[in-house]
């Protein structure tokens, strides 16, 4: 058993991290500030003796004595990250020193969760790990784009500088239970606006394309790659690399819902990337990994979950909250 620290442990993914490796028999410190998590997402594990919840912001220094860190700390959709951006960059870099500096002084595993974002509108398809991305600095997507880029860097230098046992993985779109309703993500919103009946909207003509990955699959990823052997810092590719366009999604999740929903497109945003689809060669080699979980079985499960938020059988917090 080990004690391990997963920040954004009340949010989408590092709920299910935190589930996986309570199952695993490992104490599990949760630290969130519970802007985009909720107290919700992590009900279920309240009763488990190796759960510890702490409600604490990243931006400032941790005081926790653990033998693993996962940091997950960070606004992930759009529409969160956009609505604080200076909180946003605060998050990521001095989330990213405070969290360094702890596992320095606890000689301690740290692993970080880049983002497929690094790569911005890429010029390169598939994404590998070699390509260097095309980012704009000044846009309204840098704030996280950018952010996590110079969390990737401080990672490397303190690799570096001080022998650190780091690992920096660059998830890309994840997707399943306990999403955010209104996250502004594309899974979410379809799958919530073809529940109410309301309009699909598509942005762009719906050719842009992405890749999903069903969070159980990314669990798995991130957890071998974080007691890998040999040691191998990264960055390193997560992801499904089934490729879809956005129209694809839109029509897979109205058959799945039995919607009558109809379509609208609308303006794509700046710096929206084109296309996007993970080269996860080295996640292959080294993890032995692939994602297993077709898109259509995922998008079941996650289309159960809405359904219960939008019957009230999950109260969610977060359809009031995100209004305000």
């Amino acid at each position: 058993m080990r004690a391990v620290l997963v920040t954004g442990g009340a949010g989408f993914i590092g709920s299910h991290l935190c589930e996986r490796l309570l199952q695993e028999g490992h104490e599990v410190f949760c630290v969130d500030n519970f802007y985009t998590g909720t107290q919700e997402n992590i009900a279920g594990l309240l009763s488990d003796p190796g759960f510890k919840p702490v409600q604490h912001d990243v931006i400032f220094p941790l005081h926790l004595e653990v033998d693993e860190i996962y940091n997950l700390a960070c606004a992930a959709s759009p529409v969160h990250y956009q609505r604080q951006p200076i909180q946003t960059t605060k998050t990521s870099v001095h989330g990213a020193i405070n969290i360094l500096d702890l596992a320095v002084r606890l000689g301690a595993r740290v692993l970080q969760t880049s983002t497929s974002e690094v790569y911005g509108d890429p010029l390169v398809h598939p994404q590998n790990e070699d390509y260097w991305g095309n980012v704009n600095p000044i846009g309204l997507r840098s704030c996280y784009d950018e952010s996590k880029r110079c969390a990737e860097t401080l990672f490397f230098d303190y690799h570096r500088q001080f022998a650190l046992d780091v690992r920096v993985a660059r998830v890309f779109n994840t997707y399943g239970p306990r999403m955010h309703p209104k996250d502004g993500r594309v899974v979410s919103n379809f799958i919530v606006q073809a529940l109410s009946g309301e309009p699909i909207t598509i942005y762009g003509d719906g050719s842009q394309t992405r890749s999903f990955c069903y969070v159980n699959d990314l669990v798995d990823a991130l957890i071998l790659f974080m007691n890998a052997r040999p040691v191998d810092p990264g960055p390193l590719n997560l992801g499904n690399p089934g490729e879809f366009t956005v129209l694809e999604l839109a029509e897979m999740v109205l058959r799945l819902t039995n919607s009558s929903s109809r379509l609208v497109l609308e303006p794509l945003p700046e710096d929206d990337p084109k296309r996007r689809r993970p080269d996860i060669s080295r996640a292959k080699s080294l993890l032995g990994w692939e994602p297993r979980v077709p898109l259509e079985e995922g998008l079941k499960e996650t289309i159960r979950y809405f359904r219960k938020v939008l019957a009230g059988e999950i109260v969610s917090e977060l359809m009031l909250r995100v209004s305000h």
